[in-house]
């Protein structure tokens, strides 16, 4: 979430051009995927892992004609959506979590995949009474990404991207039997300027988590650069936690059901 990423993620909020808007993406999720992987806010040095619930492991559905997720899906390091904060907007506080980030580029990535980004815009979704900010971009090596400044462009370049996405976030817990979710200001999309507000802002969380000026609860900040965080820790530390885990074993075969479409009414 904050800190695996540190040896070769450096967050660009303070020295970025604010004309480019560009910010480094850790890719989680590969579009047209359904594995649901996460950055592991409560383990050591953030891994990426599979969701799991109810001792499951958790994968999107597949809403037709939507395979997966529909964009590489990932985070800003270095970036926290404080539960305790309202947000005046929806009146809902943070999800706990880093923002979460929509890539529109045509390349596929691989999960772990570290991509420089342009944003664009933010989709304001509330899932379960919580703010989870979505950060619409760009990969800054995509072949059409110069076309690419704000919001607009997007509808304009890629007619029908952003009303599939807010399709998509709008049904994609149908299938597990749960309601729709909401989205604030009516599900539209902002643009550049109040996304980097908002990025801006969910930096500013995280510094004060970094610090211990927040209480993050289960959180781990254990981290290897922020040489001004009580959470700091050794390079040899942090190569015996790597070191601890478990070895690599052979996944089991994705369930039949991941395969299953779903016909929902939009």
């Amino acid at each position: 979430m904050y800190n695996v990423n540190d040896n070769y993620v450096l967050m660009l909020l303070r020295c970025c051009s604010l004309l480019q808007a560009l910010f480094n993406m850790v890719v989680e999720v590969p579009r047209w995927t359904n594995a649901k992987m996460e950055i592991a806010t409560n383990v050591p040095l953030n891994p990426i892992k599979q969701d799991v619930k109810k001792d499951k492991m958790r994968y999107v559905a597949n809403i037709f004609p939507y395979k997966g997720y529909i964009w590489n899906y990932g985070a800003l390091p270095q970036t926290w959506e404080d539960p305790c904060y309202e947000d005046p907007c929806t009146g809902c506080g943070g999800d706990n979590d880093p923002i979460d980030v929509c890539d529109i580029g045509s390349r596929v990535c691989s999960c772990g995949d570290v991509i420089q980004v342009k944003v664009l815009g933010a989709l304001a979704l509330i899932d379960e009474g919580e703010m989870d900010w979505k950060i619409i971009a760009i990969n800054l090596e995509d072949p059409e990404a110069q076309k690419f400044n704000d919001i607009d462009d997007v509808r304009k370049y890629k007619p029908g991207y952003l009303e599939a996405t807010l399709t998509w976030f709008k049904l994609y817990k149908v299938p597990d039997g749960r309601p729709e979710n909401q989205l604030g200001f009516n599900g539209e999309f902002k643009d550049r300027n109040f996304a980097l507000g908002v990025i801006k802002s969910t930096h500013q969380y995280w510094q004060s988590l970094i610090c211990k000026k927040t209480d993050g609860g289960s959180i781990s900040c254990k981290n290897v650069s922020i040489c001004d965080s009580p959470f700091c820790c050794s390079h040899t530390e942090a190569e015996s936690i790597v070191q601890s885990v478990p070895e690599y074993v052979k996944p089991n075969s994705i369930p039949d059901e991941v395969n299953r479409w779903y016909f929902l009414s939009k």
